[in-house]
């Protein structure tokens, strides 16, 4: 219980005193790029049927034609020392768990967590999730098999609440077991707290101990992220819990972290945990 207490109290203290008195900056940023190869990053000033004024991160005003435009989107990030931080694309989930974030509709993710767990998720709307995948265990007769939507309740600048079902199909078992759940996240880009509860079940019977989750992020780099994601059974001595970091770009996030199991072992006390994810 001891231990349970000194994580919990490391986290907030770690992750909260970077949340606390912050705004999240973050904002909309036009990215174009043109046909000589260049790609600019700022914001429209204004534009007519030609061309476009355009603002750049070195607030360098330029007119472009239009027809040298190849693509122009919109992407999330901020200025910060004169170079534009992209937001994290992978921020609806900690390692593994999700946080109260959405996906916006249309986008979507397919990662692999520790190799053989391939997972995909897309965004029907903003305020829904569809996401599934099944394992690719080399010589097992059966794999396993694994949902969880995700619904979103609230969405606000810094607080966001979901909740979804993780059902996990395992084989020579019909009923299946999983986890209901709700967490929320506050916070924003730099730096975020989330705190989940669940029920676990297994065919039609819920468990009598919820399972609390709590972790964040905080922002190291243009590209990196502290994440920390920890499980607790309340009422058992059982607890997972994790702290590694995430490297990301433009579409691309990769996860590398180490898994405490809770328990006194011999030799090395941690379990290495890797996840890829490739954001559309």
């Amino acid at each position: 219980m001891a231990f349970r207490m000194k994580i919990l109290l490391i986290i907030l203290i770690l992750f909260t005193v970077n949340i606390v008195g912050q705004t999240d900056s973050s904002k909309t940023i036009t990215r174009l790029e043109l046909s000589d190869g260049s790609i600019l990053i700022g914001k429209i000033l204004s534009e007519d049927i030609a061309s476009i004024r355009f603002i750049t991160q070195s607030e360098i005003e330029i007119t472009i034609n239009k027809t040298s435009i190849i693509k122009r989107e919109l992407i999330s990030g901020e200025n910060i020392y004169g170079e534009f931080w992209r937001d994290d694309p992978n921020s609806t989930r900690l390692f593994f768990a999700p946080t109260g974030k959405m996906l916006k509709s249309g986008d979507g993710y397919f990662s692999v967590y520790e190799i053989f767990f391939p997972f995909i998720a897309v965004g029907i709307t903003d305020y829904i999730i569809l996401s599934g995948g099944f394992s690719l265990v080399p010589g097992a007769d059966n794999q396993i098999v694994y949902i969880a939507p995700k619904i979103g309740f609230i969405s606000t600048t810094d607080f966001n609440l979901a909740g979804g079902i993780l059902y996990i199909k395992i084989p020579d078992n019909d009923k299946g077991i999983g986890v209901m759940y709700s967490v929320g996240t506050y916070g924003n880009q730099k730096s975020s707290l989330s705190l989940g509860i669940g029920h676990g079940f297994a065919g039609g019977d819920f468990g009598n101990n919820p399972i609390i989750m709590i972790g964040g992020d905080l922002r190291l780099s243009k590209n990196m992220k502290m994440i920390s994601e920890n499980w607790i059974v309340t009422g058992e001595e059982a607890g997972i819990y994790s702290f590694g970091l995430r490297f990301f770009g433009e579409n691309l996030a990769a996860d590398f972290g180490l898994i405490y199991p809770g328990e006194s072992t011999d030799g090395f006390p941690f379990l290495p945990w890797i996840g890829f994810a490739y954001n559309f």
